[in-house]
């Protein structure tokens, strides 16, 4: 993908810094230590990490990435099994679905028309479209990374669609549809910085965001860098470009995003962990992941996929792969 121009770049960094104007660092994390307040401001509720207690063990348990089997032809929009959560949503005239709008060209508002759009967008969408033959009936719920689970258990969203990992701890509390997309946590760094990779870190300060599970596999890391705890991927950026941590790390789709609005940026370093994206459910909704699972297999076998992956991710990422595989558990 081209690099933005220089000038764009720095309209970027303005408008974003301007933004966070009058923020401040905070020490409301109970043995955290605050990110340092000297020079620029951190972005509100930044703070730094140095452990999470019970992260030092992946949770295996389950099998993560095994969902429920499509049971059946899906149905059309008005054929919707009575009774049933698909039903339900159709009778309350939208699709309820928590997304992001800080991840560019997965989840973000754009800046000239103010929609937010992405690919997880479109792909909720087709959700909508699935079972009210209009992708449009659709009400989209901004999330931070940490609100995503506690908005499906609450039955604020129906689902969530937002490059959202599925593991094991997750599954306690929500379900998963099949994966619609594979990432990788990575690292982003200033272009010749030095740094090659989470190993050449130790000691640096490495940016993630909250609820996401970068931010352990970064305080968790053999070579010991120092977390530091943000609300959203853009604020990682700004504090990047502000000189107020070494690195980000997280999920290599977001952080192409980030290294696209900054051309002064890179990712380096080699995938330290798997980050397979469903699309989390409320838990005693199986006929809706179901449904979901289904509209997930349609969309790898029709081209569906492929071109929402084309239309957003080809420039960022390169070629459309092939959709990954659906793994079902019944």
């Amino acid at each position: 993908m081209r690099a933005p121009t220089t000038r764009r770049a720095v309209a970027l960094l303005v408008a974003v810094v301007l933004a966070c104007a009058g923020c401040s660092a905070t020490t409301d994390a109970v043995g955290d230590r605050a990110t340092p307040t000297g020079g620029p401001p951190s972005p509100a509720g930044a703070i730094e990490v140095t452990s999470l207690p019970g992260s030092e063990q992946a949770d295996t348990s389950c099998d993560p990435t095994a969902s429920l089997r499509p049971q059946g032809a899906l149905p059309g929009p008005n054929d919707l099994p009575p009774g049933s959560p698909m039903a339900k949503i159709r009778g309350q005239g939208k699709l309820i679905v928590g997304v992001d709008q800080n991840t560019y060209k997965f989840g973000f508002r754009n800046p000239i028309t103010g929609e937010l759009e992405g690919f997880d967008l479109d792909m909720a969408h087709q959700i909508a479209a699935a079972i009210f033959g209009d992708a449009n009936a659709i009400q989209l719920r901004v999330l931070t990374s940490a609100q995503r689970v506690d908005a499906v258990k609450n039955g604020d969203v129906n689902l969530v669609v937002q490059t959202m990992t599925i593991n094991c701890e997750r599954r306690k509390d929500v379900e998963f549809s099949t994966v619609y997309y594979e990432s990788g946590q990575r690292v982003l760094v200033k272009k010749n910085s030095g740094f090659t990779g989470i190993d050449s870190l130790g000691g640096k300060k490495v940016c993630a965001a909250k609820g996401s599970t970068s931010l352990p596999n970064i305080v968790n890391s053999a070579s010991k860098p120092i977390g530091v705890q943000v609300p959203n991927w853009t604020d990682c950026l700004v504090m990047l470009q502000q000189n107020q941590i070494d690195a980000v790390s997280t999920d290599d789709t977001i952080l192409a995003g980030l290294a696209a609005q900054d051309p002064f940026t890179e990712v380096v370093g080699k995938p330290i962990s798997a980050e397979p994206y469903g699309m989390a459910i409320p838990k005693d909704q199986p006929e809706f992941v179901r449904f979901v699972n289904g509209v997930l297999e349609r969309m790898r076998a029709d081209g569906t996929w492929a071109a929402i992956y084309n239309k957003w991710l080809s420039e960022l990422l390169g070629p459309a792969p092939a959709p990954p595989q659906a793994r079902y558990r019944d």
